[in-house]
Formats: C-alpha cells, sequence, structure tokens
C-alpha cells in the first residue's frame, strides 16, 4: 500500500507542477484553447492518443468485449490505430488546420458557423456537444473509480471527487498546454503501463501459450454456438455482426468528436501532421491493441469477476478482477497507468465543453461582448460546472444495474460523432454541402439516440451509435443534392484561400 500511495502521490506531484508551470501560456483564448496553434507533433499525438484511450478503455469496453468476442477482440483495436488513428490524421488533418486557420476557428461549432455562415448551427452544435459529452465523462470517472476501489479501497464517491479536482486544477491553471504536456507524460506511462501488464497477466495463467489452450477449451454461450470449439480463440470471434458495430463506433466516431478534432487545429504545421500521425498510430497499436488482447483472455477469470442477479457478468468488474493478483508495485503502476489514461480524456472533454458553450453560447449572445479575462474566466468555471454534473451522472451510473460503462460512451459517441462527422468531413472536401444537409445529419443522429434512450434501447446502444455515423455519410450528400446550392462564389474563395498549395506551405499561427 506504500508503494501505491507514493506512487500515486508522486504522479499528482508532476500533473500539478506542469499545469502550475503552463499557466502562463494560457493568457489569451487562442492560447487557452488551442495553445496558439503551435504545438509540435509529438504533444499533438500523444495528446490526441491519450484523449483516445482511457479507462472507457482498459476497464470498459476491454472487458465486456474481450468476454463477448474473446481473442477476436483485438480487430477492434486495430481498427482504433489504422482508421481512428492512421486515417484520420490522413484524410482529416492537413485540411481541417488549412480551413479552420482560414476561418479562425477555435471550436467544432465555430467551424459550422462559418463554414455555412450559419449562426443557428452553431448554437445547435454547442448544445449537442455540452449535452453528449457529459455522459462520456461520466463513464470515464466509472472506469477509473472502479479500479481505484479494488486497489486502496476508497469509498467510489472519494474517487470521483479527488479526481474531477485534480483535473479542473490543471486544465483551469494551464489550459491547452496544460493537457497537451501533461498528456505526452502520461502517455509514456501507459504505453510501459500495458506492456507490463499483459505480461504479469499472462504468467498468472500459465504464459500465453497455456492460456491460449484453456481459452480455447471454454464453452460459448452464444446463441446457437454452443458446440463450437474454440469459440474464443476464433479469427471473428462469435458474433461478426456485433464485432463490426462496436469497430465502426469506437474507430470511425474519432472522425466527428470534438475533442479529437481540436487536436488538428492546434497542430503548428502540415508537416507537422504527418509525423504526428506516424507517432498516434504506433501509440494506438501499442495501447488500443494491449487493451483488447488483456481482454480477450476475460473468460479465465470467469470465477472471479461479479455477476447481476440474471447471470449476466459485470463486465465493469471484469479487468479489475484480472488484475487482483498481479504484484504490489504493478498493481500501484496499474492504477497509475489508468489515472494517466482517464485524466488526459477528461482533460479534453471538459476543456472541449467549457470552451464551446464560452466561445458558441454566452459570448455576444447571452451575456453581451466579453474582453479576453472574461472570456477565460467563463470558460474556466464552465469546466468546474461540467465536471459537477458529469461527476452526478457518474454517481447514478454506478449504482444502475444495466448501463455499463460501454453503453455510456456509445450514447455520447453515437449523438456526437453522427452529429459531426459527416458535416465535418464533406464540409472539408465538397463546396456543394448545404445547410439543410448538416441540419438532416444534426436532427437524425440526435433523434436516434434519445429515441432509442426513451424506448429502452430497442436496438443496443452500440449498434446504434454506428448507425448514426454510417447513415450521415448518406444523409447529407442526399439532402444537400435536393435542397439549394450554396453561393457558388463564396464557397469556392473559401476553398480556394484554404487550400492554396496546401501541401507545400507550412501553416503558422501569427
Amino acid at each position: 500500500m506504500f508503494l501505491k500511495i507514493l506512487m500515486m502521490l508522486a504522479f499528482i506531484a508532476v500533473t500539478l507542477y506542469i499545469g502550475f508551470r503552463t499557466r502562463k501560456s494560457a493568457r489569451d483564448v487562442d492560447s487557452f484553447v488551442l495553445g496558439g496553434r503551435k504545438v509540435g507533433p509529438w504533444l499533438s499525438a500523444f495528446a490526441y492518443g491519450t484523449s483516445y484511450f482511457s479507462a472507457l478503455v482498459f476497464i470498459g469496453y476491454a472487458g465486456q468485449f474481450g468476454w463477448k468476442y474473446g481473442m477476436a477482440a483485438i480487430w477492434i483495436g486495430l481498427g482504433n490505430a489504422f482508421i481512428g488513428s492512421l486515417l484520420v490524421w490522413y484524410v482529416l488533418g492537413a485540411r481541417t488546420r488549412a480551413m479552420t486557420h482560414h476561418l479562425q476557428a477555435q471550436t467544432t461549432p465555430e467551424f459550422f458557423g462559418a463554414r455555412f455562415s450559419s449562426p443557428a448551427l452553431r448554437i445547435a452544435a454547442a448544445a449537442i456537444i455540452f449535452i453528449f459529452l457529459i455522459p462520456y465523462t461520466a463513464g470515464v470517472y466509472s472506469g477509473l473509480s472502479r479500479l481505484f476501489d479494488m486497489a486502496f479501497g476508497v469509498p467510489y464517491e472519494w474517487c470521483i471527487v479527488v479526481m474531477a479536482v485534480l483535473t479542473c486544477i490543471y486544465v483551469v491553471m494551464g489550459g491547452y498546454m496544460a493537457t497537451a504536456v501533461n498528456d505526452t507524460v502520461q502517455g509514456c506511462i501507459m504505453l510501459f503501463g500495458i506492456v507490463a501488464v499483459i505480461v504479469a497477466v499472462l504468467a498468472e495463467y500459465g504464459g500465453f501459450t497455456q492460456a491460449m489452450i484453456t481459452l480455447s477449451q471454454v464453452p460459448s454461450d452464444a446463441p446457437g454456438m454452443a458446440d463450437m470449439q474454440g469459440a474464443y480463440t476464433s479469427i471473428f470471434g462469435t458474433n461478426l455482426f456485433d464485432l463490426a458495430a462496436v469497430l465502426v463506433l469506437t474507430s470511425l466516431g474519432t472522425w466527428g468528436m470534438p475533442q479529437m478534432l481540436q487536436k488538428f487545429y492546434a497542430i503548428k504545421s502540415i508537416d507537422a501532421i504527418k509525423r504526428g500521425a506516424i507517432i498516434s498510430t504506433l501509440f494506438a497499436v501499442v495501447v488500443a491493441g494491449g487493451c483488447y488482447f488483456l481482454g480477450g483472455f476475460a473468460r479465465l477469470a470467469a470465477g472471479n469477476i461479479k455477476y447481476q442477479p440474471n447471470g449476466v457478468p459485470v463486465y465493469d468488474s471484469i479487468i479489475p478482477s484480472m488484475l487482483t493478483n498481479i504484484p504490489d508495485l504493478l498493481m500501484g503502476l496499474t492504477v497509475v497507468l489508468v489515472l494517466s489514461a482517464s485524466m488526459s480524456t477528461l482533460s479534453a472533454l471538459v476543456l472541449t465543453s467549457g470552451s464551446t458553450l464560452t466561445l458558441d453560447v454566452l459570448k455576444g449572445k447571452f451575456i453581451g461582448e466579453m474582453n479576453v479575462k472574461g472570456q477565460i474566466l467563463a470558460i474556466r468555471l464552465l469546466i468546474v460546472a461540467f465536471v459537477l454534473i458529469s461527476m452526478v451522472i457518474a454517481l447514478i451510473q454506478y449504482n444502475s444495474p444495466i448501463m455499463f460503462i460501454a453503453q455510456l460512451m456509445a450514447i455520447s459517441w453515437g449523438a456526437l460523432a453522427g452529429s459531426f462527422l459527416a458535416p465535418f468531413l464533406y464540409g472539408l472536401y465538397w463546396q456543394r454541402t448545404t445547410v439543410a444537409g448538416v441540419w438532416a445529419c444534426f436532427i437524425f443522429a440526435v433523434a436516434l439516440t434519445c429515441g432509442n434512450m426513451m424506448l429502452d434501447f430497442v436496438i443496443s446502444p452500440i449498434t446504434a451509435g454506428a448507425l448514426t455515423m454510417l447513415a450521415g455519410l448518406v444523409i447529407v450528400p442526399l439532402v444537400s443534392l435536393v435542397t439549394s446550392p450554396p453561393d457558388a462564389e463564396q464557397t469556392s474563395a473559401l476553398f480556394r484561400e484554404s487550400y492554396l498549395n496546401l501541401h507545400d506551405m507550412k501553416i503558422d499561427a501569427d
């Protein structure tokens, strides 16, 4: 216990020190929200990767889908690496940096408002972000707190409070640069920690070969597959359709999540994007691939996990149960690993939410024109408010026998990425994209997500989330083609000025 507490105190001290040291870099809104658009490839790549992967993946997704699909869950990790990291950097990175720089957009709602000349779109996007980032944040709290409860015996409520206070302090002090530098430190911990944890857990099961042999002998409980031999070591698992839905949700989701897109706004040059793409992909291969690889052995911990009265596992207890017997020093490292992953994601979420509500809703609309100090103060206050709201949701979720971490993330990503992915992508590449097409996508994604919740989940939140993303790719062009086109001269000028010599230029923030 002494070692675990010592490691925790060291981690907290470093985190707060970085927040204190970077506070001078947050003197104006652009610096507070985007680091002055001068963030290099390493900081950007680690900020992207650590915002992507948190306790939601390590505790929630790896446990639940490792249990359901066995080793086939690794496909999800690979999809996260090559679709959710590599491909998105190459497809969206440079164009996002170029157009948002030209439009002077600091947030995703501001991009929509300026790109489509629609203040109403800007407010709608801001509302969607603030509302639907809350369940995602609650899931981050939940995953970390379950591990703390196991490792330290600390009540769940206290875990949430400590994590919230710590994150608020360093984000409020240093803004984007505090999160980016902390993300890099935390990312290094994650890289080392996930490898060490996998080695230790496999050793508990007799090594990799013995663990695979034991796993291959576990009978399947999937409908109609009871006689399948080696179900949980097969290449496509027990339910290929559901596996594909999870892969789509978690991999395509980054293409529309505002806290992920913001990393492209802040990177200092087009050249840095090329290097950042490789760094973030390698990070994702190790972290996401490692998490789902570990989760693939979940069935071996069947005797130690918690079950609901109906016999369904408490999925969020699976990974903590697998870590019960690892050495104390490694358990301390694991706690720091999950704390690193969770705080990096939480800091990105609260910064995105606070800046969005201030710049896109309050500024110039409800409280008149705001000076720089007023805007930064408002962002800081809203960060605190956002954290408090998500804390309440996390406490409610913990006492719910139905809603697991994976479902919280699916609701959030389904509404957010379903709303923004297609409009953002087409807005960058296709001049014919119309305001009506964007509105149709927003309405469909939010309506499907909320309707599915109110009808007690006719389809799973994960399937619904994947559906909203894929449907948006069809809805936006169809509606755009049958509605009045945008002003051709204005749109052509925007694209021409944004992408002039795109592949040769190096963009520097003035």
